[in-house]
């Protein structure tokens, strides 16, 4: 019994220590309790309607507005607010970086704010810890460390022996020195004995860079992102966005990128593009002319500004601007060309003078271009059309093959485009089997992609290359990817009639009437074919509903065959 009553005693004695730090009057706490349970919030989001989505908790980590929490409430949500110690409600005003994986958020809010210190330095095994939970410093709540457990090499996730209570997710857990070690995470249920915490340290070290600013995770929130500190980075964010993002937070990118780099031209040259799209050149111009003036390569400005202009005049020609003009473009990238004579700046400046019908002085740009590093099939095609506007098909043709020539067998996809402008101006130059053979081998480059059109067009280049069998091949095609094509049974019945194939036109051309009876052209060549058989009585009563039809050439046959 005696052995019994002293075994007790013992145990009482090794767990006491934990009992009296765990129910601590308010005066016996660590001393940084008070202080620290200052930069303790509680966080809420909202959605686009203005409903509640989520409450957690969160701290600050520095003087401006930083802050974490856990990323699980941002899903979703257009808004979100914290109600500081004071109850003082703060606007988050961006997302500074996010991990899904460990749930954690770094963001900002508006205004001065006081944060707590996070430690340096992995909490040991069996060191204590205390949960500080937001604007309760009475039920500061003690635990033990458990386990540290390095991730992503330099970060800690902490085991602690604590049962965390109820909306505690997100608050800190801090040392014994009042630094944050970790953020507390949700744990499988109220009564575990067991809690687990994110390294504060990781939390805090979440960014944004210029390529994750459009990754996944925080495409999972609509709350703004801001912008990467670093100018390289965030040019880099705001160039892939101009692809990637949605109007509205290309927009807000655009000019969050000015009001915090004010001296970078980026910025001016940016908006400058998004306000021609929409229309307002004056403003586009103002933003322009201020990129120029704050710009340390001066060519580069001139060239965006001669770029922009040269655009809008090719794409939105509609709607002028007595600013804007070719000759306003041309003197632009003039300028940069005698800053810098960059090949990039003589490319532009050729596609300028071809604009304006120059082109034989385009011409000569494009061929001094074609001994520097921009030698390519773009540079070769476009002397190309700079020979075939002026009328000269044999320079346009060998330049065609120059363009060719610079890929090189089997192609590859790039190479399709050019291959297919070839094929045309071989045809058009009536080179029919040259032109035909580009097509087959386009065909084969494309032929995932290849619609009915393509087998129409080959099958207008063979009939003029007397090739009729492979045009009726196409023609064949060309109705089986579209039957309801009124135009290809009666391009296919016409050839069958040229060809001497008058049963087949006779059935061509009742197909096509079969399609739409009200369209002249299946009566006129279902019409000429049995008037070509000999069956002049049934055929001329087709010609007739031709005519009636509106066909103009129905009157001339029957009088031809009456």
């Amino acid at each position: 019994m005696n052995h019994n009553r002293n075994m007790m005693v013992k145990r009482w004695i090794l767990v006491l220590p934990f009992y009296l730090f765990a129910f601590l009057p308010l005066s016996a706490q660590p001393g940084w309790v008070k202080n620290a349970s200052k930069s303790v919030f509680t966080l809420k989001t909202f959605s686009a309607d203005g409903s509640l989505i989520a409450s957690s908790n969160g701290f600050f980590t520095g003087a401006n507005g930083e802050a974490v929490s856990n990323f699980t409430p941002f899903k979703g949500a257009t808004r979100a607010v914290i109600i500081d110690f004071q109850g003082k409600e703060l606007p988050v005003v961006g997302i500074l970086g996010a991990n899904d994986m460990y749930d954690v958020v770094k963001f900002r809010v508006k205004g001065k704010t006081q944060p707590i210190g996070i430690s340096a330095t992995t909490a040991s095994e069996g060191s204590n810890v205390w949960l500080l939970p937001y604007h309760e410093v009475k039920n500061v709540k003690m635990g033990v460390v458990r386990k540290a457990e390095k991730f992503h090499q330099n970060y800690d996730y902490y085991t602690v022996a604590m049962t965390m209570p109820e909306n505690t997710v997100s608050c800190p857990l801090v040392n014994e020195a009042g630094e944050v070690i970790g953020l507390m995470q949700q744990p499988a249920s109220l009564k575990d004995t067991l809690s687990y915490a994110v390294g504060a340290s990781f939390a805090d070290s979440l960014k944004i860079t210029g390529f994750t600013m459009n990754d996944a995770t925080l495409k999972l929130t609509s709350i703004k992102k801001e912008l990467p500190d670093n100018i390289t980075e965030a040019t880099l964010a705001l160039y892939l966005a101009n692809s990637q993002a949605d109007s509205l937070t290309y927009v807000m990118m655009v000019n969050d990128f000015i009001e915090k780099f004010p001296n970078s031209p980026d910025g001016y040259s940016y908006r400058a593009q998004m306000l021609t799209n929409n229309g307002d050149f004056a403003s586009a111009q103002k933003d322009m002319e201020q990129a120029i003036k704050l710009a340390e390569k001066k060519e580069e400005a001139h060239f965006s500004y001669a770029r922009l202009i040269y655009n809008k005049e090719i794409y939105q020609s509609a709607q002028p601007y007595p600013n804007w003009s070719l000759d306003k473009a041309l003197s632009e990238i003039r300028e940069a060309i005698g800053i810098a004579p960059q090949p990039t700046y003589r490319q532009l400046e050729a596609a300028i003078l071809f604009a304006q019908q120059h082109y034989d002085e385009a011409y000569d740009i494009y061929h001094e271009l074609s001994d520097t590093e921009l030698r390519s099939a773009e540079i070769f095609y476009a002397a190309a059309r700079c020979k075939e506007m002026q009328k000269d098909t044999t320079a346009m043709l060998a330049l065609m093959d120059s363009t060719m020539n610079t890929f090189s067998k089997p192609y590859l996809k790039e190479a399709a485009p050019y291959l297919w402008a070839r094929a045309q101006a071989r045809v058009n130059a009536g080179k029919y089997r040259d032109g035909i053979n580009d097509m087959n081998e386009y065909e084969d480059l494309m032929k995932a992609t290849i619609d009915d059109n393509f087998y129409y067009v080959r099958h207008q280049a063979e009939i003029k290359g007397r090739l009729y069998q492979q045009a009726l091949n196409d023609i064949n095609r060309a109705i089986q990817m579209n039957p309801q094509e009124i135009l290809y049974y009666a391009e296919k019945a016409s050839l069958e009639v040229r060809v001497g194939m008058y049963d087949q036109a006779i059935v061509t051309a009742q197909e096509c009437i079969q399609v739409d009876p009200d369209n002249s052209d299946g009566y006129l060549f279902l019409g000429l074919a049995q008037c070509l058989k000999g069956q002049k009585a049934e055929g001329i009563a087709n010609l007739q509903k031709a005519r009636d039809l509106g066909d103009a050439q129905a009157e001339g046959l029957i009088e031809k065959y009456k």
